[in-house]
């Protein structure tokens, strides 16, 4: 492959580029609306419901093993990729159903009082529409006496026990009340979101075409959202760079779609957000991340199928019907990047082999694992960056459009 010239390229050049390599894909569905989906938002009054209840349920049973005089007890899933279960049908982990039991005895009573502890706090934050950080939650427990946390380490570990809990119920963290410090990912495209104004409930409007050079963040929680769209799919992106990129030539415009900023794995309100895109709106997914075992391992395979440790909310924060459009090993070749690339480190060459012989997924799909023996065989890795050896916009101009040609051939 000849190497191109790595001049600036215009924004309008650039989309009327695209949109002409582009053909009968991309470039027909710019200007025409299909049908868009829309969905209204999940109802708040009954989260909370529901949210009340599950506490009061595990409260009162509690309260009854005690007035009879027996310990008490709470069961919760073994959170870890052992106790899980992948079926391609599903689509995702499942709990494999495991489960561990927190006894009221001398051993466990500081954790037992912590629990519920904790879990009064959410029922005071779900009644009151409060909400708290994972990081405020464990400083709330300073004035509980005996029962305070000494590391935010084990309230986390609390937090999701609760959560494994309450998942039967159907009810997650974040219903809870208890919410992440980080922020959910950046979005740019054709999609309105609709949130509302705590004070006067009125509907806020958001366009995610008309951030400027900005972009949409997605909120931690992303259920009481309304959704509306004439996207023909989402683009998920590994690295803040690629997507400004994509985002700077409006790409999002030429090719009809949502781009969603992951920036490394994707947070839960990432996930849940996409997840939203493709079951409420109806379009597909297709990743675009860097070719190495982070990448496949874990950043992908979180967004698909999820975890180990969270499959007991897997079936909400995951994207089962994802695929992945690169970067492949087989595009190191196509492309021609063999020069572009970096060695694979002993860490990587361990994630991958420890993903070949123990995790469900990879196991499940023959594709897959030629895909990884193939990287391994090579011995490098490449990053979405590589493709700049070509050009700053060859990513734009000839890699993307070449890909979406072919969507089935995109790995599972």
């Amino acid at each position: 492959m000849a190497a191109r010239k790595t001049n600036q390229k215009t924004s309008k050049k650039t989309a009327k580029k695209v949109a002409k390599k582009t053909g009968g894909t991309a470039a027909r569905k710019v200007g025409r609306k299909r049908k868009a989906g829309a969905r209204a938002a999940a109802d708040p009054a009954a989260l909370q419901a529901a949210a009340l209840e599950s506490i009061h349920q595990v409260a009162a049973q509690v309260h009854r093993d005690a007035r009879a005089g027996r310990l008490p007890q709470i069961q919760m899933p073994q959170r870890n990729l052992a106790n899980v279960r992948f079926d391609k049908k599903v689509g995702y982990f499942e709990m494999a159903g495991n489960l561990k039991t927190r006894t009221l005895d001398v051993n466990s009573v500081k954790t037992f009082a912590q629990t519920l502890r904790l879990m009064a706090l959410a029922k005071e934050m779900v009644a009151g529409e409060d909400f708290a950080t994972k990081r405020e939650a464990y400083y709330v427990s300073k004035n509980w006496g005996d029962a305070k946390f000494n590391e935010q380490r084990e309230s986390d570990t609390v937090l999701d026990d609760i959560e494994g809990m309450f998942s039967v119920k159907d009810v997650t963290r974040e219903e809870l009340r208890f919410v992440p410090e980080e922020h959910g990912g950046s979005v740019v495209g054709p999609l309105v979101v609709i949130d509302r104004d705590p004070e006067t409930g009125e509907p806020i409007r958001s366009d995610c075409t008309g951030m400027g050079s900005g972009a949409f963040t997605i909120p931690s929680t992303v259920d009481h959202l309304g959704l509306e769209t004439t996207a023909d799919f989402v683009l998920a992106i590994e690295t803040g760079g690629m997507f400004q990129r994509l985002n700077h030539h409006r790409w999002w415009r030429t090719a009809n779609c949502i781009l969603v900023e992951m920036g490394g794995v994707p947070t839960r309100a990432t996930r849940r957000f996409v997840r939203r895109l493709a079951d409420d709106l109806r379009l597909p997914v297709y990743a675009f991340v860097d070719c190495d075992p982070y990448g496949i391992c874990n950043i992908y395979r979180t967004l698909k199928v999820g975890s180990g440790s969270a499959a007991h909310v897997n079936r909400k924060y995951c994207v089962p019907s994802a695929t992945f459009l690169g970067v492949t090993p087989q595009d190191i070749v196509d492309f021609g990047l063999q020069d572009a690339t970096h060695p694979l480190q002993p860490v990587d060459v361990k994630r991958a082999k420890d993903a070949l012989k123990n995790d469900p997924f990879f196991q499940a799909w023959p594709k897959w694992r030629a895909a990884l023996k193939q990287l391994l065989k090579m011995g490098v890795r490449a990053e979405q960056q590589a493709f700049a050896k070509w050009g700053l916009n060859f990513v734009i101009e000839e890699y993307l459009p070449r890909k979406l040609k072919e969507p089935k051939k995109f790995l599972p």
